[in-house]
């Protein structure tokens, strides 16, 4: 049987060990090391574990003006995307308010950016595409999303539909404009019904991830190691299994069955629902 995991984006700092429970070595490290220094320093009446985020927020509202986003600060420090934007915005929806108190940690890895534009020439497109997919997935016809993103309309399909790198500015205005529409109506921007309707109907048949998919994964929208599993089921998931085991482990359905903890007319059902996955006993 297949079962879904709740892993950590990264292992980089002490979010995978709190928030995801991983216990991998390097990372329980990580975290004892932390903690035998906070104890050393509230031994030393030295710790100091908030400070005030007033310099961090202006800080930020200089690197915006220079041209940077959240997404931009956030791939620089490795500080999740909607801690970055709670600096300087509250978050009524979440139910979480403007942060006035950070970390040192935190802030020094922030004042740390200098606010000149840092864009790179070209980036990976992964992040792009994934933002413009999910406008379409609430209703943003790709047509009408170039205006907003300040590109052609047909530059907007050439995104989605060729795997190339796309320009710095191009990847930082296509972040800046799903921020403003990821909760926003078509209908209230002028998009027609059946323009709203056929959006919709597009991405479901691509099995694109609509905002409210992306929310909680902010940290990895831009990882092109990150499969998005949205739209896929169970049954789905288990017909990629038993492909993979038959065809690499050379078992038939029953043996399979036996491997996954499921029953083989389980694996028949699956098989029969999406025939693309479906094998018999490996050569």
């Amino acid at each position: 049987m297949t079962i879904v995991v709740r892993e950590a984006p990264h292992h980089r700092n002490l979010t995978c060990y709190t928030d995801y429970r991983c216990r991998l070595p390097e990372c329980v490290e990580r975290y004892n090391t932390w903690q035998q220094n906070r104890l050393r320093a509230v031994a030393a009446g030295t710790w100091k574990p908030f400070i005030d985020a007033t310099p961090v927020r202006e800080h930020l509202l200089e690197l915006y003006a220079a041209g940077f986003t959240p997404h931009r600060v956030s791939v620089i420090t490795d500080i999740d995307w909607n801690t970055v934007r709670l600096y300087t915005q509250a978050a009524p929806r979440q139910g979480r308010g403007m942060i006035r108190q950070t970390t040192p940690e935190f802030a020094a890895k922030i004042l740390a950016i200098k606010p000149e534009p840092t864009l790179p020439g070209r980036v990976d497109p992964t992040g792009t595409r994934r933002r413009i997919q999910a406008l379409v997935a609430i209703g943003w016809p790709l047509k009408e999303l170039g205006p907003h993103i300040g590109v052609k309309p047909d530059h907007v399909r050439r995104i989605i539909k060729r795997n190339e790198q796309v320009f710095g500015t191009t990847a930082q205005a296509t972040a800046d404009a799903y921020d403003r529409l990821r909760n926003s109506q078509p209908r209230k921007h002028g998009v027609s019904e059946i323009g709203v309707a056929r959006a919709r109907k597009y991405a479901k048949e691509h099995r694109w991830a609509p905002p409210s998919y992306w929310a909680e994964r902010m940290d990895v929208i831009d990882d092109p190691d990150f499969e998005p599993m949205y739209g896929v089921t169970r049954r789905e998931i288990v017909a990629q299994d038993a492909n993979e085991v038959m065809r690499f482990a050379g078992l038939d359905r029953q043996a399979a069955a036996e491997r996954l903890g499921i029953s083989k007319a389980y694996i028949d059902h699956a098989f029969r629902e999406y025939p693309q996955y479906a094998v018999e006993v490996a050569a």
